[in-house]
């Protein structure tokens, strides 16, 4: 009996040692946590630094919020009994959060918090730990960026769990990141074997990291088979580096060019069938863009949804106020081009007056939707900027609704007869002056969807649309009067050029040389590059 009760004693204290033995590394860990936590309060850096490699080695699954609240400035204390808190801001209000407790904290008017600061080199070791944190999550991208993230400060304690997370990795983009991390690890401190071997498994790679090391590599290495090896390489990258910035700046500038066909192209049409210099085409974009302000204040939760309404309601807006424009001033001003002019430039200060009263002289800022936010990854030198890619879409979208209008519609038939023999057309039964209001309307409506693009580009204010109207002329004379398809080769052209010219000369010296440049070429072609056909000719 006793020998009984004694083996039911001892087989107690082993499942007890047991639990203990499971319990110990987490109570172990909490406490390094813990310990970790206080020693944030601290003044001095080095004592936070201590205090965060303690709560990074706890591995705590609390970590990572405490490292990103602290990288954001979100991490406090309390003067009165130093616990570390959370700032959580919600709907411009904010909730404290005691980190280990987990509570939320009354905020009375007694409680004083002071930030945690640190300094350049603690944050610099936070995103580092961070993306280590970071290898372990169930998402496959955050998984890669982490990787990559760190590709340019590896350590041989980085390299230990990029191993062994390579061993266990079953994403291929993310085993991709992994074997390029291994190979610059070897570059940078493996045998000369693994240094071979680690340029060939870098070949073609174009992250800035593995462009650095091997740059590094040409400079330091004293074999000559690796330095051969690394220069072959680097002349590889190169190339493929300044192809890839190439077609970077050939994007920006097609971005910049749609920019100035959407603001040309309404100004082509009155200038190329009524003969209209309308000096009031950039207060017409200006009205779409507000358009577009005041639908997102209507739709304020439906910001993609919006944009879509903004672009017809920005077309209706502003072609009524151009019909508008038209029957009270323009039609008593025909054949009398300087005097159009002066009124047009008249009613363009009319309109930035009524902006400026009704809306005030600041700047609105609209906001972008969600599928216009962010860049299309291509390569790590090349990213699409995704407003700058469906501005793109866009114009090429309205060239070829207008030109459809323009081709296969009676009024585009009409506009074109009135254009090219206003007396012949007249004689056939067209009524011009409804042609002259229909055109400056389309004109104008236009102009108004110019300002829909401009708005996902810049703030919205009265000044918006005057950065355009010099530019939209330089369009319109260089591609040839009403021509549409010289309208959108001069706008595209012009705006790449400037963005080529740029990097050499400046933003406002490469405006002067392509001016300069349209002013030699008119000399030479007065009528642009595609000419204007019948009475406009001259």
């Amino acid at each position: 009996m006793n020998n009984h009760s004694f083996s039911k004693k001892l087989m107690k204290l082993f499942l007890a040692a047991i639990v203990f033995c499971m319990i110990l590394p987490a109570l172990s860990w909490s406490s390094e946590f813990e310990e970790g936590i206080h020693k944030l309060t601290q003044r001095g850096f080095a004592e936070k630094h201590e205090g965060l490699e303690r709560i990074f080695s706890s591995k705590d699954k609390r970590t990572e919020k405490v490292f990103q609240a602290l990288l954001n400035s979100n991490l406090f204390y309390v003067k009165k009994d130093k616990r570390v808190v959370f700032r959580v801001e919600a709907n411009s209000r904010y909730t404290i959060v005691d980190v280990l407790s987990k509570e939320k904290i009354e905020q009375t008017g007694n409680l004083k918090l002071k930030k945690i600061g640190i300094n350049n080199q603690i944050r610099k070791k936070l995103k580092a730990w961070i993306a280590q944190l970071e290898l372990s999550s169930d998402d496959s991208d955050i998984r890669s960026n982490a990787v990559y993230s760190m590709l340019d400060k590896i350590d041989p304690e980085m390299l230990k769990d990029f191993k062994d997370r390579l061993l266990v990795e079953p994403d291929k983009t993310v085993q991709k990141a992994l074997t390029i991390a291994l190979a610059l690890g070897d570059l940078e401190g493996g045998s000369r074997q693994e240094k071979l071997d680690a340029l060939s498994q870098l070949k073609g790679q174009l992250h800035p990291a593995v462009r650095g090391s091997i740059i590094k590599a040409v400079k330091t290495q004293t074999d000559n088979k690796i330095k051969n090896k690394a220069v072959q390489m680097l002349q590889g990258i190169e190339s493929r580096v300044a192809l890839f910035e190439f077609l970077e700046t050939l994007f920006f500038g097609l971005s910049a060019g749609s920019i100035l066909v959407l603001a040309a192209i309404g100004l082509a049409i009155t200038f190329g069938v009524i003969g209209v210099i309308n000096m009031a085409n950039g207060e017409l974009i200006m009205i779409g863009a507000y358009t577009t302000y005041m639908i997102q204040q209507l739709l304020p939760h439906s910001i993609g949804i919006s944009i879509f309404i903004a672009v017809p309601a920005a077309f209706i807006v502003s072609g009524l106020t151009g019909i508008l424009i038209e029957r009270s001033v323009i039609r008593f001003l025909y054949g009398r081009p300087l005097e159009t002019l002066l009124a047009t430039f008249g009613v363009s200060l009319v309109l930035q007056q009524a902006v400026r009263s009704i809306f005030l002289p600041l700047n609105k800022a609209v906001q972008t939707p969600d599928f216009m936010s962010g860049s299309l990854y291509i390569n790590p030198v090349l990213s699409l900027t995704m407003n700058r890619l469906v501005i793109i879409i866009f114009c090429l979208v309205v060239f070829a609704g207008l030109y459809l209008v323009m081709k296969k519609t009676a009024l585009g038939l009409q506009v074109r007869a009135v254009s090219q023999n206003r007396s012949m057309a007249r004689a056939m039964g067209v009524k011009a002056a409804r042609v002259d209001a229909l055109t400056f309307g389309l004109g104008s409506g236009v102009a108004g969807v110019a300002g829909v693009a401009l708005s996902q580009l810049t703030n919205v204010g009265p000044n918006l649309g005057q950065a355009y109207i010099i530019d939209s002329f330089m369009v319109v004379v260089f591609g040839g009067v009403g021509n549409l398809w010289g309208t959108l080769l001069a706008g595209l052209s012009l705006g790449t050029a400037n963005k080529f010219i740029e990097p050499f000369s400046g933003a406002m010296l490469s405006k002067i040389i392509v001016l300069v440049f349209i002013i030699l070429f008119i000399q030479k072609r007065p009528q642009g590059l595609f000419p204007q056909k019948g009475r406009t000719a001259g």
